[in-house]
């Protein structure tokens, strides 16, 4: 069953990048020694047609109790996450929530696969991931999330819409999240261009890089949020 053409499907298995790379930082922290507290959240769902399946107009009621209205079934990445966000955030009360995830193909039409894309609502927070990011070799590139992007995102039906227009892709997918981290300190990692290599470059063999665990491991080393 192909979801997309089979030029595109070839490859679909490096979406679980972020995951694979959250449960290599609690592995890599663990080993390390590092004195955190750190809960890594993996929704894995299987992506798969059936009578049950969502269907675009359908309106979904998230764990956080918001709605959506679902435009495009192919954005289902950022439903997932942003119920993962709300179970960390119901459930363990963090001091911070930092997700990744080879989120958006806008984000590699902006950035390439140079950098990732970085979003967050604490300046703070994101100034020392920024810091990390330099001092681990993982390049990030900070993308604004301006309350006009929500103009995007906002349904006529629901609370949100779960894609927005044409413009700037990258910022409203994150946006969608934003809105279900609420008050806790947030980051959203966009690592869709540098998640996978076609070929050697920058250090990194061919196919999977692992990133962000190096930018994470140095976070958390460094201190992580400072208060856990």
């Amino acid at each position: 069953i192909s979801l997309k053409k089979w030029e595109g499907m070839e490859k679909m298995k490096y979406d679980m990048a972020g995951g694979a790379g959250m449960l290599a930082t609690v592995r890599a922290a663990a080993a390390l020694g590092i004195r955190r507290n750190v809960v890594a959240i993996v929704p894995a769902v299987e992506n798969m047609p059936s009578g049950n399946a969502y269907r675009p107009g359908d309106v979904l009621r998230m764990m956080s109790g918001k709605t959506v209205e679902v435009l495009s079934t192919d954005a289902e990445g950022r439903l997932i996450l942003a119920d993962a966000i709300t179970f960390a955030i119901k459930r363990y009360r963090p001091d911070l929530v930092l997700d990744a995830a080879t989120l958006t193909g806008s984000c590699v039409v902006a950035l390439g696969s140079v950098t990732m894309g970085m979003m967050g609502n604490d300046a703070g927070v994101l100034a020392r991931m920024m810091e990390a990011a330099a001092a681990s070799g993982e390049r990030a590139w900070e993308l604004p999330l301006y309350e006009e992007y929500f103009e995007q995102i906002k349904s006529d039906i629901a609370d949100l819409k779960n894609i927005g227009g044409p413009e700037a892709g990258a910022i409203t997918a994150g946006y969608f999240l934003k809105e279900f981290a609420g008050e806790t300190p947030w980051v959203h990692m966009d690592i869709a261009g540098v998640a996978w290599r076609e070929k050697e470059k920058m250090g990194y063999a061919s196919g999977p890089t692992g990133v962000p665990v190096r930018l994470l491991v140095e976070f958390l080393q460094r201190g992580g949020s400072g208060n856990a």
